[in-house]
């Protein structure tokens, strides 16, 4: 279940309805706000900056219900959930608006608990385009893509729409060690790149994977690779480094968030199942954002063979040789 942020009953008293006479007089609604977010690092920290602060929630749901009139309460609802979203840290916002004063034409009855008059709820989640690039070379390795794959379809707030094929791939990074198998997985996603990377970090750790040597073999990888759509609105750019943290740290979600990858480009081992996957997106380089079609057919793809399909059962295992 969701962390979430509840603000209930906020009393607000504007002009809103189709006839003339509720433009002009003022008469009562009432909101109830509940604003989806990873709480966990400000439960840890007690820092309000990890989170948000009520009276600004509050401020911000008044000024736009104090704004231009409308005539539905429908048209009130959307615009008070945007405004929700209109922080980053927010991943989802539901809206209830109350007009306990309608002019229906008929009488209302308050019930035990519940506010008498006409209310409408909507729900609006953030949605943007998620990569993220898969790899391991330890073990049983379609078996762990398999199930990677699998907890990566279950996580709340991701949805899985392509799949690339399972390629092989030359190790880099200078650290010597087994080839890898890689794929990449293309889908929408509502959640905060801290907060999908602190997902991904703990599917790793589930399927057993150690930091203990940088660019070292692994028995998973998971990298969110972008998020939105480069050159557009919705695109997270967020520096820092990306590969890894230090050796032996206790919490791996800890490791600084890069967005987007900042060597993706230059891997063939993520283009080419993220072309395989999804041939008609974008990437950003430093050059810019250059169509992944073309970013693909000019990159050396020498270290990038063909895989095992997905539903291999017999397969070269790299410690215990074939099963």
């Amino acid at each position: 279940m969701p962390d979430t942020i509840t603000l209930t009953g906020l009393a607000i008293t504007a002009c809103h309805g189709v006839l003339d006479f509720e433009k002009q007089i003022p008469q009562p609604f009432v909101v109830d706000l509940s604003l989806e977010a990873d709480l966990a690092p400000a439960g840890r920290s007690d820092d309000l900056t990890a989170s948000l602060s009520y009276a600004d929630v509050a401020a911000r749901v008044v000024e736009v219900a104090s704004g231009e009139p409308v005539d539905l309460i429908e048209t009130l609802a959307e615009r008070i959930a945007d405004a929700g979203l209109e922080w980053a840290f927010v991943e989802a916002v539901d809206v209830m608006v109350r007009k306990p004063h309608a002019p229906a034409g008929v009488p209302f009855t308050p019930t035990t608990g519940v506010m008498a008059g006409p209310a409408v709820s909507v729900r609006r989640e953030r949605r943007r385009a998620v990569v993220i690039a898969m790899g391991t070379n330890l073990g049983r390795r379609v078996a762990t893509m398999r199930s990677a794959l699998e907890s990566l379809r279950a996580l709340d707030g991701l949805d899985v729409v392509h799949v690339s094929p399972l390629v092989e791939t030359d190790p880099v990074g200078g650290v010597e060690q087994p080839d890898y198998l890689n794929a990449v997985v293309v889908g929408f996603t509502r959640l905060t790149g801290e907060h999908l990377l602190a997902e991904l970090h703990r599917i790793e750790a589930e399927h057993g994977r150690r930091r203990d040597v940088r660019w070292g073999a692994r028995t998973l990888d998971l990298d969110i690779i972008s998020l939105g759509t480069p050159g557009e609105s919705d695109e997270v750019r967020a520096g820092g480094e990306r590969d890894g943290v230090t050796p032996g740290a206790a919490e791996a979600s800890k490791s600084p968030l890069a967005l987007p990858h900042p060597r993706a480009h230059e891997r063939a081992f993520v283009v080419v199942p993220w072309w395989q996957a999804a041939p008609w997106m974008t990437l950003r380089t430093p050059e810019g954002v250059v169509a992944l079609d073309d970013h693909v057919r000019a990159l050396d793809v020498a270290g990038v063979r063909r895989g095992p399909v997905w539903d291999a059962e017999e397969y070269l295992d790299l410690e215990g040789g074939l099963r």
